[in-house]
């Protein structure tokens, strides 16, 4: 089984600073200056993303507009038109299936191919991804990075190596090699609190956790220690998930200005809630089974709170919202969400639209 698995050929497709790149595209006279898209400063706004002119100051994506501002006084921050990222996106898709059908969208600027079964280019998957690339480059004006791999964890590893408009192939030959020094920073899903948590065993690399038993990583870390000893030899046998079903639903809204008492929510609490209710309705096959209430305060630390739920119910939110805002009663709100999760059914119509 791992023989075969370690023969498919998966391509991650990655865009190059997508929404930044759209944007300088559209108006050329914004090449070669740092760029972000994100919102106003002067309404609490966040940066989504930003080229790479921009990133030599230090700026990035989830960091305060204002902050970023800071850092580079020249930053050109242009608010963010979504439905036309989402239009430009469903045209790489266009071009994505030509080359297979097996994709896997993971956001608008980025997607899993496997093209194991492809005979184009004798069946090459290296060369696959440059004439993807090219394509993009022709149809799009925009740059795509890829990683050529056996499986889905090594080609996203490898999508990262050589940014921007670059590409980078571990053949399954060159798997020992390449995972053997590769830190452990690089493999999806292990954050900053978890390295923090692995570099006390002295765990930084992959070949750190090579050398450490699996018994002993599954009783020091549980799933998460299971999961690094195969990463850590280039393991993956995920395969591609070509459709998706929407497990929740949310809306939130950041304010211009901290909000300090439960009176002042109000206002914002009903607007979500109004917004979280029309939503739903295009949902109606679907039945949810508890709400959440989210706070972000004025330190930026979030709580959530949540409660089992059949029926979406305005006074639940009610009775959440002073649950969590105890967490940091003397931090005011700078945003707040409210949100569902929706019972799980494998018969479900709801399959989310592809999201290139």
């Amino acid at each position: 089984m791992l023989g075969k698995i370690m023969s498919r050929k998966i391509i991650h497709v990655d865009m190059d600073c997508f929404y930044a790149a759209i944007e300088v595209r559209d108006n050329p006279s914004l090449t070669g200056l740092p760029v972000a898209v994100g919102g106003a400063s002067d309404r609490r706004g966040v940066i989504s993303t930003c080229n790479y002119q921009a990133r030599t100051f230090g700026v990035h994506s989830a960091m305060a507009t204002s902050f970023a501002q800071r850092l580079c006084p020249q930053l050109k921050v242009i608010p963010g038109r979504m439905q036309h990222y989402q239009m430009v996106s469903k045209q790489i898709r266009q071009i994505f299936d030509r080359y297979t059908d097996i994709i896997e969208p993971l956001s608008l600027d980025e997607a899993y191919l496997d093209v194991s079964s492809s005979n184009l280019f004798d069946g090459s998957a290296t060369l696959i991804a440059k004439d993807i690339r090219r394509a993009i480059k022709n149809e799009t004006g925009l740059t795509a990075s890829a990683g050529i791999a056996p499986n889905k964890f090594l080609a996203k590893v490898c999508s990262d190596e050589n940014k921007p408009d670059g590409q980078c192939v571990v053949s399954p030959e060159r798997v020992e090699q390449f995972v053997q020094l590769l830190p452990l920073k690089k493999i999806p899903g292990v954050g900053k609190v978890t390295l923090e948590r692995l570099a006390k065993y002295g765990l930084c690399t992959c070949a750190d956790v090579r050398s450490m038993p699996k018994t002993e990583l599954i009783r020091l870390f549980g799933n998460l220690g299971d999961m690094l000893y195969q990463r850590a030899r280039g393991i993956d046998q995920r395969l591609l998930t070509t459709s998706r079903v929407r497990k929740s639903l949310s809306v939130e809204r950041t304010f211009s200005v901290d909000l300090n008492n439960t009176i002042s929510t109000l206002p914002a609490l009903e607007s979500l809630y109004t917004e979280l209710s029309r939503r739903l309705e295009k949902h109606p096959e679907r039945q949810i089974c508890n709400q959440q209430i989210k706070l972000k305060f004025s330190d930026f630390k979030v709580t959530t709170v949540e409660r089992q739920s059949n029926k979406l119910n305005r006074l639940l939110f009610d009775t959440l919202l002073p649950i969590a805002w105890s967490r940091s009663p003397d931090q005011g709100i700078r945003l707040l969400g409210l949100g569902v999760t929706f019972k799980p059914s494998i018969t479900t119509s709801d399959i989310q639209l592809p999201l290139f």
